[in-house]
């Protein structure tokens, strides 16, 4: 699943190609998402001008002029497709090809110039949604996130203050997105290790020194996941063709039984499954 980078990629790529522009027609291919589009979805967002796009946790939220926001999220396996006729070089570089199966483009967004941003997903998780500008605080998807962990309200003592009270392990309460907003599987196994937490260790015994490195390490990852475009597993690529970077220095994910990439440390990277999850850990360097 996209996590907190691969989302802000597409919202900044997004940003960049289409506000300001006017959505001129949709097309719906098949609107048997994970929720079904609505009815109006069309009625409601055909000759509007996208004024802004922003992101709060791991769903895309697309302003419309009429005070109308798309809600978008990708889900396990959805991702945006730019397709512009007018621009060969860009067309070059555009991930809309036969390495994605056109009978998964389940919605398309059509502009001036016949350019068109195409939602695909294979496994139909993904879904978008309506809401006006003025409930947006009343979505029940959105009401009940925490802080955002690359903002200004993510801070050290709100970690202590909400650790102390739980039995929980860390890594499960990393991932639960109304205790911080957008982290998922992967980043939290590499959090983890930057900070040397156990991804099983109770969140109440952690203490004031290891919680100081977790608070570090969120933001550290965060900020170079999104410098090297995210992370690129199976589907991940950016909405104009380029695929993440960030796999590349991964240090405990998906690196079961190789060594420990941290100086002077002689560990191997472990993998245990909890709740279907993996999590991913150094048996000598994370306590």
């Amino acid at each position: 699943m996209p996590e907190l980078p691969e989302v802000e990629v597409t919202r900044r790529t997004l940003l960049k190609f289409i506000k300001n522009k006017v959505i001129e027609n949709v097309k719906i291919n098949n609107s048997n998402l994970r929720f079904k589009i609505p009815e109006n979805f069309k009625k409601i967002i055909i000759g509007q001008k996208i004024v802004n796009i922003l992101r709060r946790s791991k769903y895309i939220l697309i302003y419309l002029k009429n005070n109308y926001v798309i809600i978008s999220h990708l889900g396990m396996s959805g991702k945006f497709l730019i397709k512009n006729n007018c621009y060969k070089n860009f067309l070059k570089t555009s991930y809309y090809s036969n390495e994605f199966s056109s009978k998964h483009n389940h919605l398309e967004f059509i502009f001036s110039n016949n350019f068109r941003v195409i939602y695909n997903d294979p496994r139909r998780f993904g879904f978008f949604i309506l809401d006006e500008v003025s409930k947006l605080e009343f979505n029940k998807f959105l009401n009940k996130l925490g802080p955002e962990p690359l903002g200004r309200n993510l801070k050290k003592n709100y970690l202590i203050s909400k650790m102390k009270l739980t039995q929980r392990t860390i890594k499960t309460l990393l991932m639960d997105q109304s205790f911080i907003s957008g982290i998922g599987n992967i980043y939290a196994n590499e959090i983890l290790f930057l900070a040397k937490i156990k991804p099983n260790k109770i969140s109440s015994r952690l203490n004031l020194v290891e919680i100081t490195r977790l608070y570090l390490s969120i933001s550290k990852v965060l900020k170079r996941a999104l410098k090297l475009g995210g992370s690129s597993i199976k589907d991940f690529k950016s909405l104009v063709g380029q695929k993440g970077r960030f796999q590349n220095e991964f240090k405990v994910y998906d690196r079961e039984d190789l060594k420990c990439l941290r100086t002077r440390c002689p560990g191997l990277i472990a993998r245990v499954v909890s709740q279907g999850r993996a999590s991913f850990f150094c048996n000598q360097c994370q306590n």
